[in-house]
């Protein structure tokens, strides 16, 4: 009877979501009066930054993923749930199949790509936000070539190699990149009748130039190093209509339409549906991205108990531009919510208002190509390359994960292969991409700016 009247005692903790910001909150919270939970959909936690590895062949999925239990198994009970709803008063997490009870509760439910309300473009161009997404883009840009091979009509060939890119931020960026890579060196002896060499790669952004977050030097220097990969880049271009076999670009009052089976969107993002019911619980402020206003600790007004961390949260500190959707940005909001509340219960004085510590921003363009601002000075080309592999290395979850990404990094880096190009799950198979030649599917139209979100 003791051991359960203890644990009854303890102070419960929800953590919605194994991202970085539920992760890291799970992690750092060690006081043995905490009894802490975190729920999510998925068994693993993943690293989304090297997604787009998984999706040009890089990597396998397994490589940037692992179970949460596994992390969290001396940390953290962890459970398979859907959340779907919160009672705040009731301090109730409801789930699809319960719920859970909280004194403290932290939602870091991360955020998807943005449509601009129009959901249904995502059959014609996936983004990249998970596992899945990332093999189906892979299934797309490897069922391109071969059915690219199995072509003669010249006209149909090449719409089958043009591949556009909606997005130049740092995802659009390295998707660019690793495909251009991908076509240009490990796959031009794999075929017979095409050259995956002549592959079409447009990079589309709204703006009047790439990674917008980054200073001008360092955006310049990538619109350079991928034009010398072959990238061809389109700025101050929105992309105004995806058709079947074909896409509306729009610059200024020109329009431009190009023939193309393969569109990719990295254009924008919003919160995960988490955060408006959320939001809708708390009496919650939201901004256009539906991110919850939060107070200087994480905290929603009103709801002292209540945090939001990672892309969810909007938190502009003194009154500047809110804070990035960014991996250190959730792994530092994490740590700092478990210090508030582990605080809390000791009874000791609050920490000052959360303050993101900015080390600097990195985006890879290919071998060897990278660009580093670190703030007091940027770095590009092989040195910010070097970097930006150890960082990554380095925030990788688990140490299994680090060395199974250092070996294949080196086995891809000395032969150029890209061992993982499967073509797996339902995707669009060989068979499936034939009917689609010689049927209309009824994809919808799209009107969006292709500017990336920061």
């Amino acid at each position: 009877m003791m051991p359960c009247m203890a644990e009854h005692a303890k102070h419960k903790v929800v953590v919605v979501g194994g991202g970085f910001g539920g992760l890291y909150a799970a992690r750092a919270m060690t006081n043995s009066a905490l009894q802490v939970t975190l729920v999510d959909r998925r068994n693993f936690h993943l690293f989304q930054p090297l997604l787009y590895q998984v999706a040009t062949g890089g990597l396998a999925p397994a490589n940037i993923a692992a179970p949460l239990r596994n992390l969290l198994r001396q940390r953290a009970r962890v459970l398979l749930a859907e959340v779907v709803d919160f009672d705040l008063a009731g301090r109730r997490v409801l789930l699809a199949d319960g719920e859970l009870p909280f004194d403290s509760l932290i939602v870091a439910a991360g955020s998807e790509f943005n449509y601009f309300g129009h959901d249904d473009w995502r059959s014609l161009a996936p983004g990249l936000k998970s596992i899945e997404d990332a093999t189906e883009i892979r299934a797309r840009l490897l069922t391109a070539f071969e059915m690219a091979e199995r072509t003669a009509d010249a006209a149909e060939r090449r719409r089958w190699l043009t591949f556009i890119i909606a997005g130049g931020g740092a995802t659009g960026v390295e998707l660019a990149g690793a495909l251009a890579d991908l076509a240009r060196y490990t796959m031009r002896q794999d075929f017979r009748a095409i050259d995956p060499s002549e592959a079409r790669i447009i990079l589309v952004e709204g703006r009047e130039r790439l990674l917008t977050t980054f200073p001008e030097d360092l955006s310049a220097h990538t619109a350079d190093t991928l034009r010398r990969l072959g990238v061809t880049i389109r700025t101050g271009t929105m992309v105004a209509d995806v058709r079947p076999h074909e896409v509306v670009l729009k610059q200024g009052d020109r329009s431009e339409t190009l023939p193309a089976e393969t569109v990719l969107w990295t254009a924008g993002v919003r919160t995960a549906g988490v955060a408006g019911r959320l939001a809708q619980a708390a009496g919650a402020e939201t901004d256009r991205m539906g991110r919850i206003v939060v107070q200087p600790d994480l905290t929603i007004a009103g709801h002292p108990n209540v945090f939001v961390a990672g892309d969810m949260a909007h938190l502009a500190p003194q009154g500047g531009e809110p804070l990035p959707g960014l991996a250190p940005v959730a792994m530092q909001q994490g740590q700092y919510v478990a210090q508030v509340i582990e605080r809390r219960i000791t009874g000791d004085p609050p920490p000052p208002p959360f303050h993101y510590h900015d080390r600097g921003n990195m985006a890879v363009i290919g071998r060897s190509a990278a660009v580093a601002d670190l703030h007091w000075t940027h770095v590009w080309g092989f040195p910010a390359w070097l970097a930006w592999l150890f960082i990554h290395l380095l925030y990788l979850a688990q140490f299994q994960n680090r060395l199974l990404v250092l070996i294949q990094w080196a086995w891809n880096y000395v032969t150029r292969s890209r061992s993982a190009r499967l073509i797996t799950g339902e995707g669009r198979s060989g068979s499936e991409a034939e009917r689609g030649r010689h049927r209309d599917t009824g994809r919808a139209s799209a009107v969006a700016a292709s500017a990336e979100t920061p």
